[in-house]
């Protein structure tokens, strides 16, 4: 059966394919070779990351056993080092890279590290389309329409904090969310809060100490309810199938500005009933949601790494709130007759564990949960494993398998990646 080639890069970073090692991923850790079912064309708008002090790890079908590579093939004696994809948003990974890490690696950046491989002429990764919306496809970013919008909505706004905030979101980090907002399609992002009640292991907005670099800047004030009403009702009246978002990488946990999201929403709803008003969150205080789903909240997204309370307590780090609060805060979204999703932080060998499946169907019985958001994790994985305290428990599911079971037993379930539009 033919298979994608393993793909190494030398030394100074150019890419090749391996001419006898096949692809091979890792699932925390235990090194396999993917099923055919788990590959895909490398999407649009993926990339390819060097990973710095780790031999790639490939299959030698001949002797049937994975070996290091720790040389060139094609120049002896010369170094290499592993690669891996970032794959584009609505995609999730069913592998990740596998490697041999050297004592003196760095710890990698806050991305998510895909196995990724050669054949026929393209790049293949272990993976899976979850979501068939387009709406961050990349060839729906147009730079010059961004620009020109940026520009618009910065006119007709001067004195809007938050707009100019998303400015610098769109041209300076390409955040998809902010394009989509200049561009007036789709899901717009209201960032609301500096401060935070957590201390993740993987935040993109805010390090210290850990040995990681933020991906970007976080907010640093809390926009007006004023503020945030300029900018979502008329992404709400105006976009196709509209969603607005209080809760983005760009800040901390939106709960944090209760009073602030309170009132931008009552206006919201006062000047608009079109759109869904979305907030995404970390589900601390339950009581702050019930007011927030009462001022005309739609849905809610809880972030969730695992569903088992110490890998959750280990990367969260929660201030004063716990595992059942965030399952409280759904509960109330569905007692309100909202919509209500997890983002499902995933790596792959820790949450397709039988004891995490398990855990997962007392989670979606406990909260009555309507969706699932197949997110991938954004960290090293294995300065993530050893920091959570991670043990392996068995032979995992795979995550087409977990999907697979989850929908047997829970036919209301929906997988995607997006938080959905509710009404137009």
């Amino acid at each position: 059966m033919k298979a994608p080639r393993l793909v190494y890069a030398d030394e100074n970073g150019q890419i090749f394919d391996h001419p006898v090692l096949e692809l091979a991923g890792s699932s925390a850790g235990r090194i396999r070779t993917p099923e055919p079912q788990e590959l895909i064309p490398m999407p649009e708008g993926s990339e390819l990351f060097l990973l710095p002090g780790r031999y790639p790890v490939g299959f030698n079908r001949t002797e049937n056993k994975m070996e290091i590579l720790e040389d060139d093939p094609f120049s002896p004696g010369e170094k290499v080092q592993a690669v891996a994809a970032f794959m584009a948003p609505a995609h999730t990974q069913i592998l990740t890279a596998a490697y041999r890490t050297k004592p003196d690696a760095p710890v990698l950046p806050l991305f998510s590290y895909t196995a990724v491989g050669w054949m026929d002429g393209k790049f293949w990764v272990c993976g899976l389309r979850v979501d068939s919306d387009t709406r961050q496809d990349i060839r729906f970013f147009d730079r010059e329409k961004i620009e020109k919008g940026v520009r618009k909505k910065v006119k007709e706004y001067p004195d809007n904090r938050l707009v100019r905030h998303l400015s610098k979101c769109a041209l300076t980090y390409g955040c998809p969310a902010a394009n989509n907002y200049f561009l007036e399609r789709c899901e717009a992002p209201l960032p609301t809060s500096p401060s935070c009640n957590a201390r993740c292991l993987g935040c993109i907005s805010l390090q210290k100490d850990s040995g990681f670099c933020a991906s970007q800047d976080r907010i640093s004030f809390v926009p007006t309810p004023e503020e945030i009403e300029e900018v979502a009702v008329p992404h709400l009246e105006k976009a196709p199938r509209p969603v607005v978002s209080f809760g983005q990488g760009c800040e901390g946990e939106p709960l944090m500005q209760g009073k602030t999201l309170e009132k931008a929403i009552s206006k919201i709803r006062n000047a608009t009933s079109k759109g869904t008003v979305n907030l995404n969150t970390n589900g601390s205080m339950p009581d702050t949601v019930s007011r927030l789903m009462d001022s005309g909240l739609d849905s809610i997204r809880v972030s969730l790494n695992s569903c088992r309370e110490d890998y959750f307590n280990a990367y969260y780090r929660p201030l004063g709130y716990s595992l059942d609060d965030l399952k409280k805060s759904l509960r109330v979204v569905k007692e309100k007759n909202g919509f209500a999703s997890i983002n499902y932080l995933l790596l792959p060998g820790l949450n397709d564990e039988r004891e995490e499946f398990e855990d997962l169907c007392n989670f979606i019985e406990d909260t009555e949960i309507d969706l699932i958001q197949m997110r991938n994790l954004n960290i090293d994985p294995e300065w993530y494993l050893k920091k959570i305290g991670f043990r392996a428990r068995g032979r995992p599911l795979g995550l087409l398998g977990l999907m697979e079971q989850i929908s047997s037993r829970f036919p209301h379930i929906r997988f995607g990646y997006f938080n959905p539009p509710l009404r137009c």
